[in-house]
């Protein structure tokens, strides 16, 4: 590369530039020359300003643009002056300068260390620039500034339009109408106008094309009218760029292909789809640049024309501007355009502080009439704007931005007076132009040139100017300025005081008024929305350093809407303990999908996701017309790559296909073109109805077809209703996206169709985990491509101390996650800015054993680490480099690159960005490192409640019930019942030996070896009626145990035990009869019993000695239907038993409810009466006064009441003696054909007691284990039945 000297092009070396110092023709300074001019002579010397500090800058005029593509620079030759940072700056005009950005930052560049040594620096993108300025930032601290510079670069040549606003280039094509299916426009423009059209084409049919500056912004908008589709909305309008009317030049590329759309704006580039059908843009007679002229009306247009330059500007391959400036006949000009870009000689200021920042420019005092004007533009919404100490006691004139309003205001020492406001929403990034004007007794302001009405209020005094003008702040300390509100923060220009524009660049040479932490010639205002940094839609605003992400009901979270809110799956959902329901599931976690809401069925083993569609009945088809097949489209209220992502990640899925024929043919099997068939995914045509053979229905697979010449049922063309089901299972077809049905346009023929809800279950990637045994085992992966945020997640169980998780270099960025002690977890990167790492203390080891979550996330705002359910420790992310670190090795999982420092253990469910690795599949073909991890019971055993045992799974793992008086996939779904008075459940406990099968009156004696110490009971109940008997426990040695509700609603627990006698202990704190469902918790360790009610009451009581219970017959809920041997209490809560709702009755191991429930055919227990099986927490007053009102009429002992009329009319009415008497010759039959069944069982008891005992052993193993957990969806109240 090469730096040339425009008149000579001759290549000058580092030392030659300084010759250029001496003949003052193209290298400029702020400051006057040291003796380095002498030095010059010699071959050597450099630039060192009079003072070193950081207003300083070294200029270079290049005399005209070139493409610049680099710079080398070295200290003041033999000395210790030389610069260790600097900035560089570029322009055409040597005004209005703008920063060299290097990945969308202020870029920085990195110095010399000595006087001697070059730095070379190769530009990220090149500079067309004709000017350019080093500014240093810093240099060595024991010497001064000194630089000596080269700069590289190529001539660029350019055909340049100024469009003055009022005018416009037409290209005029050859023939009327142009079409294209491709088109390419590509220019640069540069402006200070915020609104104006660029260019503009359109057809009589509806297709247009148009780019327009719309506030600073390029929109977009094309139309491929369709004639057809002229009523439908096919207008697509994009927009793009931010501040674009900055005075610099901006590139803008669109290309075009069909519908296919690439929208560039500088370095920003936007893909898009047109609306509508067509994919032809048809364009009449001309194409116009500039503007939008009115047919028929010289000099009229449509919009706002631009005003501005354009530069290379090439329609399809022609280069416009060059045909103009030719004079060619294809162009048309219209108004005045001229082929040289004119520069507006206006000077911006920046205020960089929101503390620091001012300009002090002065004024004529004592003028009666006061004029002050100037144009702003900032994202922040409050700061000074004006402050100014008017003459003699007038006060302060403010004028300050307060949200986002112009608030204007004069403040005496006393009270304010005079508050005016205007506009709105002024920190828009825009230009606003104000203007104050005070003329005797009458003060005004305008706003944006009198875009609205200017305000005018009149005042009582007549006040005159100060001397003194402050903008945008005050200086510390204050002198005849006064900031109620943090300084300005943005760019001024075209300041106006007593109707003269004040000279900035006088500012600058410090030869007027004053100013601190301004940057001046330059507007230095950035949208930091551009890029949207806020993922998933989440909406970006701005202050003037920051900008903020408004996640709102995007479903994502944290500082750049980077995290979802939600699972990737039901499985996790699960796992976390969550009851079935609907769902949001975001299946790609933080990328590009959204999330979908899905019902997650919970309750069975397997877990189903369902997503339901938007036909859910049975549609009917008859009567079509011939070539008109019948169509449906479904919608599952999620995009097609959401449901991709869903399926795949499941480990089945499937979909129901009922077809319900009459005289209509569905695939025409064997071998005819089907008349039905469905769309999946793809958009693929299908022609099968269950299973995934083509041509076949499920019958047709099992060879169970009404008609065996067919593979389907409705092939058969019957007269009569057929019927062909199956379930799609294919999962790379589904889902169902269409259905077509053509058979049905013959006479009588009709079809009733339903596709079901698109069902998956398991989770592909949750349990998908790898063992790491050797300290020097590591998987690898390819490179990691880190964006502008970066998410990792995984699960890890270990007993080492320490181990790296994983890895991923480059020349020196890095992304690295390990464990650094047994109580700390580490996530460190390099993008770019130097090592930056978080670290997170844990409270509890980390090394135990236990499955631990652990996700890091970088993104441009922040870094965050989480370990399990641990606060969240966060660090701000460094943001003046790279947004991304550059990484170029293999990512490494349980190691590293060196070898060292592995990792040992487990790790699991390892997510980058949402994206799953395959941990298993590398595993397999990886030694010395194990596909899968047992022992999950570990740690997710303890979601398995109310006595689950937690049993391990290759994946997972799954709650046993067995022993719960609980069922569901926890073990925490209740099981309950109905009792109404006299419905009794009782549990036979097994004999222990199989000599006890002997029934003889001496049996019990073999009892005497089985002693129970302990009792723990739990149940809950909802009842109304008092006194009532709960629980009885007998046993063969006449001892029992019984819970009741005495009279007044008290629970009272009554123990006897043999010649200890009777121990009653009652818990009378409130009624517990008062239809409310409560939780009883009784358990008793040797002479030590606890009774607990509803988690509130809790009483403990001691036996005078320890107690055992010996030979336990049977536990009775309800009425006991035996001989009671107990004492009178007992006997009359025994009188109607229980009536109520009895729920999860649990005594030891056993649960007897859910055993007469679940399995009454094989369990050893007895139900009479009815027993309905009901959810407890659903009862409502009236389902609990239906089964009470039988007995309001009598009291606890049965006794009637005479003076119910409905009881005494029912007992006189003729028609129902009747029918007692026939009901109880029907209940004699009824009981004689029971005993003869009794007796005929009871002979064969002895010969089946040996298989009896083997079926149920009364230990925790009981057969029928395998049934206790069927999740069988039960209707509210359904009735049960045994007698």
């Amino acid at each position: 590369m090469e730096f040339w000297n425009i008149k000579s092009q001759e290549k000058y070396q580092i030392e030659n530039v300084m010759k250029l110092i001496r003949k003052k023709k193209f290298i400029t300074s702020k400051t006057a020359w040291r003796c380095q001019v002498d030095a010059v002579a010699l071959g050597a010397g450099g630039w060192t300003p009079l003072e070193s500090n950081g207003k300083q800058w070294l200029q270079i005029d290049l005399g005209e643009r070139f493409d610049i593509t680099g710079v080398a620079t070295q200290g003041r030759y033999g000395s210790s002056d030389w610069v260790t940072r600097f900035n560089m700056m570029f322009s055409d005009t040597g005004r209005n300068w703008k920063p060299y950005h290097h990945d969308n930052t202020i870029w920085v560049f990195p110095g010399n260390i000595n006087s001697d040594g070059v730095v070379n620096h190769k530009f990220q993108h090149s500079i067309k620039a004709r000017f350019i300025r080093f500014v240093p930032s810093e240099w060595n601290p024991s010497g001064r500034i000194g630089m000596r510079v080269e700069v590289y670069g190529c001539s660029y040549k350019s055909d340049v339009a100024d469009f003055d606003g009022r005018s416009s280039l037409l290209y005029r094509f050859n023939q009327k109408l142009m079409t294209t299916y491709k088109d390419v426009i590509s220019l640069k423009f540069k402006s200070m106008q915020s609104d104006g059209v660029l260019f503009h084409g359109e057809g009589q049919r509806g297709d247009y094309i148009t780019l327009e500056l719309q506030k600073g912004r390029l929109s977009l908008s094309i139309n491929l009218g369709d004639a057809k589709l002229r009523f439908g909305n096919t207008h697509t309008v994009v927009t793009l760029g931010s501040l674009l009317d900055d005075q610099h030049w901006h590139s803008v590329l669109i290309d075009r292909f069909n519908k296919q759309v690439n929208f560039t704006v500088d370095k920003y580039t936007q893909h898009f789809r047109t609306k509508g059908e067509s994919d032809d843009l048809d364009i009449d007679y001309e194409f116009s640049f500039g503007g939008i002229p009115v047919s028929g009306k010289p000099g009229a247009f449509l919009k706002r024309n631009f005003h501005g330059c354009i530069e290379n500007l090439y329609y399809n391959g022609v280069n416009v501007i060059d045909l103009a400036k030719r004079r060619k006949p294809q162009i048309y000009i219209v108004g005045n355009i001229t082929f040289s870009c004119s520069e507006p000689h206006i000077v911006p200021i920046t205020f960089t502080s929101s503390s620091t920042s001012y300009l002090l420019l002065p004024g004529t005092p004592h003028l009666e009439d006061l004029t002050v004007s100037f144009q702003f533009r900032t994202w922040n919404s409050d700061s000074l704007l004006l402050s100014t100490k008017l003459s003699g006691d007038s006060g302060f004139l403010l004028l300050q931005l307060y949200s986002g309003k112009l608030l204007l205001m004069i403040q005496e020492k006393l009270p304010n007076i005079l508050p005016i406001t205007a506009g709105s929403f002024l920190n828009d990034g825009l230009w606003h132009a104000v203007a104050i004007n005070i003329r005797r007794h009458r003060i005004s302001l305008t706003l944006d040139n009198g875009a609205t009405a200017p305000i005018h209020v009149t005042i009582p005094a007549r006040i005159s100017t100060g001397h003194q003008y402050y903008f945008g702040g005050c200086p510390d300390p204050p002198s005849d300025c006064i900031n109620p509100i943090s300084s300005f923060q943005g760019c001024m220009r075209l300041i106006f005081i007593d109707n003269q524009p004040k000279d900035l660049i006088l500012v600058q040479r410090g030869m007027l008024g004053n100013f601190s932490d301004l940057q001046i010639d330059m507007c230095g205002i950035k949208d930091r929305c551009l890029p949207n940094y806020c993922e998933h839609g989440g909406a970006c605003s701005q202050t003037w350093s920051a900008f903020h992400c408004d996640c709102g009901d995007t479903g994502y979270a944290d500082a750049t809407c980077h995290s979802s809110l939600y699972e990737q799956s039901c499985e996790a959902y699960k796992h976390k303990g969550y009851p079935s329901d609907y769902y949001y599931i975001d299946s790609d976690g933080s990328g590009p999908l959204g999330p979908v809401r899905v019902y997650c069925n919970l309750t069975e083993e397997k877990i189903w996701t369902i997503i339901q569609h938007n036909i859910s009945d049975l549609p009917s088809v008859r009567g079509t017309v011939f070539g008109k097949p019948y169509s449906m489209t479904f919608n599952y209220g999620a995009s097609a790559e959401q449901m991709e992502s869903l399926i795949n990640n499941a480990e089945y899925c499937e979909q129901e296909a009922v077809y319900h024929c009459k005289h209509s043919r569905l695939l025409n099997s064997p071998g005819g073109n089907p008349y039905t068939w469905w769309i999946g995914r793809g958009n693929e045509r299908h022609t099968y109805w269950g299973g995934s053979l083509p041509g076949q229905c499920a019958c047709g697979l099992e060879e169970s077809c009404i008609d065996m010449r067919h593979y389907c049922n409705c092939d058969a063309d019957r007269q009569d209703w057929m019927n062909d089901t199956g379930f799609l299972t294919f999962k790379e077809h589904l889902p169902v996206s269409q259905i077509v049905i053509s058979d049905t346009n013959r006479s009588g023929s009709e079809v009733a169709w339903k596709i079901g809800p698109l069902r998956c279950y398991g989770d592909r990637n949750f349990w998908n985990s790898a063992t790491f045994s050797p300290i020097v085992s590591y998987l690898y992966f390819p490179i990691f491509h880190s964006d502008f945020s970066t998410d990792i997640a995984f699960f890890f169980k270990t007993s080492s101390s320490s181990g790296v998780f994983l890895e991923s270099l480059g020349v020196k960025d890095f992304i690295r996650a390990e464990l650094v002690s047994p109580y700390q977890v580490t996530f460190s990167f390099d993008a770019g800015n130097g090592p930056m790492e978080v670290s997170l203390q844990s409270v509890t080891a980390l090394n135990d054993g236990q499955w631990h979550h652990v996700r890091a996330e970088r993104n441009i705002k922040e870094t965050s680490l989480v370990v399990d359910n641990q606060p969240r420790k966060l660090v701000q992310t460094q943001y003046d480099g790279r947004l991304r670190p550059l990484l170029n090795a293999q990512l490494y999982v349980g190691g590293t690159a060196s070898k060292q420092r592995g990792f040992v253990g487990c790790i699991r469910y390892l997510q980058m960005n949402g994206q799953t690795l395959d941990l298993e599949e590398k595993a397999k073909v990886t030694p010395g490192i194990r596909p899968g991890c047992p022992g999950h019971c570990s740690s997710y055993g303890n979601l398995c409640h109310n006595n689950g045992k937690c049993v391990e799974k290759r994946n997972g793992y799954t709650c046993d019930c067995t022993n719960s008086a609980f069922e569901g996939p926890y073990c925490k779904k209740e099981v309950s019942a109905m009792f109404e008075a006299g419905t009794s459940v009782t549990y036979v406990f097994q004999e222990p030996y199989p000599v006890s099968r002997n029934t003889s009156a001496s049996a019990s004696a073999i009892y005497a070896d089985t002693v129970i110490s302990r009792e723990n009971i739990a149940f809950s109940f909802l009842t109304a009626q008092a006194p009532s008997l709960l629980l009885y426990i007998d046993s063969f040695y006449q001892d029992y145990l019984a819970i009741l509700l005495c009279k007044n609603g008290s629970l009272q627990v009554r123990y006897k035990i043999g010649k200890d006698g009777m121990y009653v202990f009652t818990l009378g704190s409130k009624r517990l009869d008062n239809r409310k469902l409560h939780h009883v918790r009784i358990n008793r360790e040797g002479k030590e019993l606890v009774i607990q009610i509803d988690k509130i009451i809790k009483e403990r009581h001691n036996f005078s000695s320890d107690i055992y219970f010996k030979a336990i017959k049977s536990l009775t809920m309800g009425k006991v239907l035996d001989n009671l041997r107990s004492d009178p209490e007992v006997t009359k809560a025994n009188s109607i038993g229980f009536i109520g709702c009895l729920s999860s009755v649990q005594y030891n191991q056993v649960a007897p409810l859910k055993a007469a429930l679940r399995h009454a055919s094989i369990a050893p227990v007895t139900a009479t009466g009815s027993l309905s099986e009901c959810h407890c927490g659903s009862i409502t007053e009236s389902d609990l006064s239906t089964i009470t009102t039988t007995y309001s009429s009598s009291d606890p002992f049965g006794n009637s009441d005479d003076r119910e009329p409905l009881t005494n009319e029912m007992r006189s009415a003729p028609v129902v003696i009747g029918g007692v008497i026939a009901i109880t010759i029907f209940i004699i039959f009824c009981i004689v054909a029971i005993m003869t069944k009794i007796v005929y069982r009871h002979k064969k008891t002895l010969s089946k007691s040996q298989n009896r005992e083997k079926e149920y052993t009364g230990t925790t193993d009981f057969s029928f284990r395998n049934e206790m957990d069927l999740q069988n969806t039960v209707s509210e109240c359904k009735k049960e039945y045994f007698i």
